[in-house]
């Protein structure tokens, strides 16, 4: 029997993992499969290790292993097969298979747009946009999100998008703040590029108001989140993992 093990980062906070259930279940709706379950890597249960158990006690001969993360890093590269690894072990009759990330999607692109137009402000011709991403050791998300930028600056006629990151990569987004304080009168829309409401939502949210001056137009704009997209996009990769012949099996 088939089953669908979503895993998600996990946060500290509350909200956040109820966003990430909410979400997800959301979405399960759309797809028909019998055995769906949710499980965290980090600080939220239940772990992956305890998802996988729920998927094998329901039944489950087959385990598609589905990340909930934007972008391929440590976490998706690293950890979660690993994860996967320790459940082949466990239950060497279960067949795994494994996704990818949501990574660079043009429906991702729009949803950053649609952040820019919550705003419901003007949009100057010189207008410029920060991403921020949660930063990693791994060059490749910094590729990755610079990639974004460039397609939501081509796509929607901005001025400039940048990125910046909240650890682990450079530029830091203290550093790129502090540029923006020095630049004269400039429309700066802040995108987080985080899917979960958390610490680092709220801490991002703290530096800009006390950044922020009359002489800046800082305007910080909801992280992508759950936006529609973002459910459209983890129906496709799901349906992907379960239709396609090239999918990673790991056995």
């Amino acid at each position: 029997m088939q089953a669908i093990l979503y895993v998600c980062h996990g946060s500290r906070v509350k909200a956040g993992v109820e966003e990430a259930i909410q979400f997800i279940r959301s979405s399960q709706a759309l797809i028909d499969v019998p055995i769906q379950e949710i499980c965290f890597l980090e600080l939220a249960a239940p772990s992956v290790n305890e998802g996988i158990a729920k998927c094998v006690d329901q039944g489950a001969t087959k385990i598609a292993v589905v990340p909930i993360l934007l972008l391929s890093a440590i976490h998706a590269k690293d950890d979660i097969p690993f994860e996967i690894e320790v459940g082949r072990i466990m239950y060497p009759d279960v067949e795994f298979t494994y996704g990818r990330p949501f990574g660079i999607h043009p429906k991702i692109v729009d949803s950053l747009y649609d952040r820019v137009l919550e705003q419901k402000i003007t949009i100057a011709e010189d207008a410029q946009v920060l991403l921020i991403g949660r930063g990693s050791s791994d060059p490749a998300v910094k590729q990755d999100l610079t990639e974004i930028a460039r397609l939501l600056r081509d796509n929607y006629a901005f001025n400039k998008v940048e990125v910046c990151f909240l650890y682990g990569a450079a530029p830091h987004f203290d550093e790129v703040l502090q540029q923006l304080q020095q630049v004269s009168q400039k429309q700066v829309f802040i995108i987080p590029y985080l899917l979960f409401t958390g610490i680092l939502m709220n801490g991002i949210e703290k530096k800009i108001t006390q950044q922020s001056t009359g002489a800046n137009r800082l305007i910080l704009c909801h992280s992508l989140g759950y936006h529609e997209n973002i459910r459209d996009i983890l129906v496709e990769r799901v349906t992907e993992l379960l239709e396609s012949e090239k999918s990673c099996y790991i056995s």
